[in-house]
């Protein structure tokens, strides 16, 4: 049962969206990471999903606005946001059939491969002539599982960071990634019954949490090191990883 009138329940999800602003404000990723659990601790994932649309778009938005200037001078962020979109599409629509425990169990061995890449061979990157080959894939992979779990990091930062960008041009592409896929999601939720206007009032409340955490990480962000930077979005993709695991091991 869906409600907003119970104060506890209220501060749970303003504590989990607030917390993932921060990370949001200070590495350009990672609202979804702690809020949708939280939120699945209260409802279910399906209505985590769904609450964190409105706040996904808005807060990606914000941050296209604030770092439009280092987009890249190809069309790679376009093409990578088009790809999600697409995918995300399908992912509302189809891969909600699909086994997830095969789908998580992949996504983290891809994860914690590329960290044992990186650990290893610390050297690696992903060159723009190869980045561009695999923009569409990338992008497509990602917004399947955006539209179908609300969690496309696992391929989203592992694609990126594996790109080595800037952290200013790494936070506009993936906030212009994520914000297109809220485009296709938002009317599909609204036409399969999914954001009922309960859920409204949820998304929308949940932007005073936001908006009050994301000017702080923002902060946080702006003293971070190049090598903080990219430690952080490693261990960001770490805790991602066990998350994957971990939610296959519970879908058994």
């Amino acid at each position: 049962m869906i409600t907003v009138s119970d104060p506890s329940t209220l501060a749970i999800l303003s504590i989990g969206v607030f917390l993932g602003a921060i990370l949001k404000g200070a590495t350009g990723v990672g609202l979804p990471v702690i809020a949708i659990p939280t939120i699945a601790a209260v409802y279910d994932v399906r209505i985590a999903v769904v609450m964190l649309v409105i706040p996904n778009f808005c807060t990606n938005i914000w941050q296209i606005r604030k770092f439009h200037q280092h987009n890249l001078k190809n069309n790679f962020a376009r093409n990578f946001a088009l790809s999600g979109i697409a995918g995300a599409g399908v992912g509302t629509v189809l891969l909600a059939y699909l086994p997830l425990v095969v789908l998580n169990v992949a996504i983290a061995v891809v994860v914690f491969g590329y960290i044992a890449l990186r650990l290893f061979r610390p050297e690696f990157y992903l060159s723009s002539s190869v980045m561009r080959k695999w923009e569409k894939v990338a992008g497509g992979c990602a917004g399947i599982l955006q539209g179908a779990i609300g969690l496309s990091a696992p391929i989203t930062i592992t694609f990126l960071h594996a790109c080595r960008l800037p952290r200013h041009t790494f936070v506009f592409i993936a906030s212009l990634f994520f914000a297109g896929m809220c485009l296709i999601q938002l009317p599909l939720q609204l036409a399969l019954g999914l954001m009922t206007p309960d859920m409204i009032i949820l998304s929308l409340l949940a932007l005073i949490p936001i908006f009050i955490g994301l000017p702080i990480g923002e902060r946080i962000g702006r003293s971070l090191s190049a090598v903080v930077f990219d430690r952080t979005i490693l261990i960001l993709l770490s805790v991602l990883g066990v998350k994957m695991l971990a939610d296959a091991y519970a879908a058994l």
